[in-house]
């Protein structure tokens, strides 16, 4: 039997040649930059003036939030014990992303595809879909993708990303849904703002992108952040910093 060749849609690479969606790697260089290439790779087209400042502004708000986020503390205390690997320092941050850090995005993603199919199915507005999404999350005793924020009262991020997406007429369903549901968040349960999760999410909906996009896009984002953090751990701080303080409450002395 032949080996099963590989379909990719993608990227076109022989001697030579390097295409991506058609488009010559060098062309790219010249004329292209990285918002454009990333949404070419993943869309197949470049974007509009508005979809480039949008999209734009999601990878930047996603680039770093301090040494405390999961990623970077993750990324860091790596780089402590290995010196000699930074990429395994970084693969360390990136692997600390996941479904409670870096993840709500993907989250209220579906959350919000499934509010604006059920308005769709059951011929109802989005604000009573929204109505009854927030009942279920409070019901079930969950937190709601994309609401809230342990440090913001009001996230800057997510409050740009709104703005930009309202100036560049991006703004649709999802944008729509998620803010009738922190209006029926702060009915049924309390004021809760919108976060950066959550403005990434329902920006990335309206631009047509699938749900999985949503945790890429932050990782895509963060990695800037997560290399910055790695670089100044091992110029500036001591091999082995991280000892933090252990309180044993296990089981006393005993013999076997």
């Amino acid at each position: 039997m032949g080996q099963d060749v590989w379909k990719t849609a993608i990227t076109d690479t022989r001697d030579g040649v390097i295409r991506i969606q058609g488009y010559e790697i060098t062309d790219l260089m010249q004329n292209a930059d990285f918002v454009q290439v990333i949404f070419l790779l993943h869309k197949g087209r470049f974007p509009n003036e508005g979809e480039w400042r949008l999209f734009n502004a999601l990878l930047v708000a996603s680039a770093d939030h301090g040494p405390q986020a999961p990623s970077v503390a993750a990324a860091r205390v790596v780089a402590s014990g290995n010196r000699k690997s930074y990429e395994a320092a970084v693969a360390a941050g990136i692997l600390a992303i996941g479904d409670a850090h870096g993840g709500a995005g993907q989250a209220c993603m579906e959350m919000i595809d499934t509010g604006v199919q059920m308005a769709k199915t059951h011929a109802i507005s989005l604000e009573e879909a929204a109505q009854r999404i927030v009942a279920k999350y409070k019901d079930d005793k969950k937190r709601i993708p994309g609401i809230g924020h342990r440090i913001h009262k009001k996230d800057p991020r997510a409050e740009k990303i709104l703005q930009i997406a309202e100036e560049e007429q991006i703004s649709g369903d999802g944008i729509k849904i998620l803010l009738e549901i922190k209006k029926s968040a702060e009915e049924q349960i309390r004021n809760l703002p919108v976060n950066v999760d959550g403005a990434l999410a329902a920006s990335l909906y309206d631009l047509g992108f699938s749900s999985e996009l949503a945790k890429a896009v932050f990782i895509l984002g963060r990695i800037a952040g997560i290399t910055a953090h790695v670089s100044e751990e091992i110029a500036r701080a001591r091999p082995m910093r991280f000892r933090p303080p252990v309180d044993y409450d296990g089981p006393d002395s005993r013999r076997y």
